[in-house]
């Protein structure tokens, strides 16, 4: 979206051209002599439905979504133009949400379902823009309000395809999410359940550490993992308040933090971001879909939020190597449930 920072300048101008289609200005009076100045007009301002529609895409591809509204509004010609098959509405879908994937609606420009000619780009654009930032079932919505059980998940309603945000792709998924009230712990985790794996990384915010497990039985349950401590802990005491995030970059993942300075985060300085760096690649993982996740380790009333999905994350951490992940120094430990281990 960084790229359309200028975006609204060209909406100006193209709004301009257009504003012959709509003007409801006062008429010219009449001249009692012809005179070609109103063609010469015409000429110095010339209808933006004249141009090829090869040309008006290049044109639109440079807009935003604001930007593309103002110009649906101008004539129908126009609006048809952007929701066409191959016009800026796909394509601005496709550029916002490359590499995130609907359980219902598939990749933004590779439909689950229905005949894809046939498609409303425009209208799928914004289910996306409400959709991809939300929580799945029972919580549906971009917000968490309350845990009713210990130990309880709520997955993001989007999926990461590490397919298409490969080590080609020029950038990344960034997930940032904000806790005002934390009743127990969280923690931000991804997990490869989609296609059947059972494996995760996740972050602990309270003690700037990331875990690596892989559940090996499940009766009784036996867990491998390994873990690494980049982050600090928080002061004895303190729960976690303030804004974290997950970044997934050329196959890699790294987490942030950004700690509110007291326990009143809606009223507290916030600290400086922090970063894991990129700890993780993804050979730990089944598939080619992740989904993100928010773990709650005890029940009570809590102030949860997706704040945004983006390309970008906070702070740079460089590009992702064989040798960072090398020089990763995990500790490894393994876990079980019941008195005698299976044969």
């Amino acid at each position: 979206m960084k790229a359309r920072h200028g975006a609204l300048k060209v909406a100006h101008a193209l709004q301009a051209a257009a504003r012959p289609l709509y003007s409801t200005g006062p008429p010219r009076p009449l001249r009692s002599k012809p005179d070609v100045a109103p063609l010469a007009a015409q000429e110095e301002h010339p209808f933006l439905t004249e141009l090829t529609e090869g040309l008006y895409f290049v044109i639109a591809s440079m807009l935003d979504a604001p930007a593309l509204c103002q110009t649906d509004g101008t004539c129908r010609m126009l609006c048809a133009m952007n929701r066409a098959h191959m016009g800026p509405w796909r394509t601005l879908g496709g550029q916002t949400f490359d590499g995130l994937e609907l359980e219902q609606d598939g990749l933004f420009e590779q439909p689950a379902s229905c005949m894809v000619g046939r498609i409303d780009w425009k209208g799928r654009f914004y289910r996306f823009c409400s959709s991809v930032p939300t929580f799945c079932a029972p919580f549906d919505g971009p917000q968490i309000t309350s845990i009713a059980h210990p130990d309880e998940v709520a997955y993001f309603r989007c999926r990461l395809c590490t397919d298409v945000l490969d080590e080609f792709c020029s950038h990344g998924v960034y997930l940032e999410v904000e806790v005002l009230v934390n009743s127990d712990n969280l923690s931000m985790a991804v997990v490869d359940f989609e296609a059947g794996g059972c494996s995760s990384v996740t972050f602990s915010p309270d003690t700037g550490a990331v875990i690596r497990e892989r559940k090996v039985r499940e009766a009784p349950r036996k867990v491998e993992g390994a873990y690494i401590q980049p982050l600090s802990t928080l002061p004895p005491g303190r729960r976690f308040h303030g804004v974290m995030g997950l970044y997934l970059y050329s196959g890699s993942l790294a987490f942030f933090r950004r700690c509110a300075n007291s326990d009143a985060a809606s009223n507290a300085e916030m600290g400086p971001w922090e970063t894991t760096g990129f700890v993780s690649d993804l050979s730990w993982a089944e598939g080619r879909r992740l989904t993100p996740s928010l773990a709650f380790r005890g029940e009570g009333e809590y102030s949860v939020k997706i704040l945004k999905v983006a390309t970008e994350p906070p702070l740079s951490v460089g590009r992702p190597s064989a040798e960072i992940h090398n020089s990763v120094g995990w500790s490894g430990f393994d876990w079980e449930v019941g008195e005698h281990d299976e044969a």
